[in-house]
């Protein structure tokens, strides 16, 4: 029952990461066939790399595999901005409804922190100068409202891990399990090393955001300006953008609160090896 209990969840899992990269081409009009079968093949092969990692008993790539919700909140996030973004670029052909909604909630936060030197506005100098102003207004309002979800994400996670105690309200934690490739072997003490990493992803995570755009406007320098024309490149640029900082804000969380159990366990076995030791 264990097994099958496994094979079923890792089959949805995969069902649902196919799900999420074919959203996109299914809510946008005009999809070409060969767009199409592009990622439907993408989609097949990340779902089968999804299943592989998730029906197997050893881990492999996937980190944090057996602490929810950690990953689930991450595919959530990134399906809802998707998802609203890609019902977004619809207002083209459909101004009225919910493609208007979302982008003027997208246009009111994108507004809110378009200051000078913001994620926003270096995100919005990606387009080239001579760009419409519906193309403006819609990367605008795309960034605001990517970036709006990812705020949320990292809220709810942050709550989670202070209030439920992850990731030990499930129970146990098993490090070999959820971090496959950290080598507590490699040398140094490990919780110097994850706290270094805890911080190191934080840092980075806050700082790719302004460092995105900035290295594809200079990459335009050498490679011609970033296309975004068509709505499912700009989907996921945008969406990148927003998901990865996060995410990676995300890990180094998880990391320090690792650090901090393995910090405290220690803490506790040499308070009592002491109180066994003979007066």
């Amino acid at each position: 029952m264990a097994v099958i209990s496994r094979l079923f969840g890792a089959a949805i899992r995969g069902v649902l990461i196919l799900l999420l990269i074919v959203t996109p081409a299914l809510l946008l009009p005009g999809t070409s066939q060969d767009t199409a079968q592009i990622v439907m093949l993408l989609g097949l092969f990340a779902a089968a790399l999804t299943f592989t990692e998730y029906a197997s008993a050893y881990p492999c790539l996937f980190e944090f595999r057996d602490a929810p919700p950690f990953n689930r909140l991450r595919f959530v996030s990134l399906f809802i901005t998707l998802t609203t973004l890609s019902i977004m670029a619809r207002v083209t052909i459909d101004p009225t409804g919910t493609p208007q909604l979302l982008q003027g909630i997208g246009l009111l936060f994108g507004d809110l922190i378009d200051f000078p030197y913001s994620p926003v506005r270096l995100a919005v100098l990606m387009l080239p100068e001579q760009a419409p102003m519906q193309k403006l207004t819609l990367l605008r309002a795309s960034a605001g409202l990517a970036y709006l979800i990812s705020i949320l994400a990292l809220v709810v996670f942050y709550v989670t891990l202070r209030l439920r105690k992850w990731p030990l309200h499930n129970g146990s934690f098993n490090v070999w399990v959820n971090l496959p490739t950290f080598d507590p072997t490699s040398g140094g003490d490990v919780v110097s090393r994850l706290r270094r990493d805890s911080r190191i992803n934080i840092g980075l995570g806050a700082a790719l955001p302004f460092m995105m755009p900035t290295a594809v406007s200079a990459a335009s320098g050498l490679f011609g300006a970033v296309s975004l024309e068509n709505p499912q490149t700009l989907i996921w640029t945008v969406a990148a953008w927003a998901f990865l900082p996060a995410s990676l804000v995300m890990r180094g969380l998880a990391m320090g609160r690792i650090a901090a159990m393995i910090a405290d366990k220690r803490k506790s076995m040499t308070v009592t090896s002491a109180g066994m030791l003979p007066a």
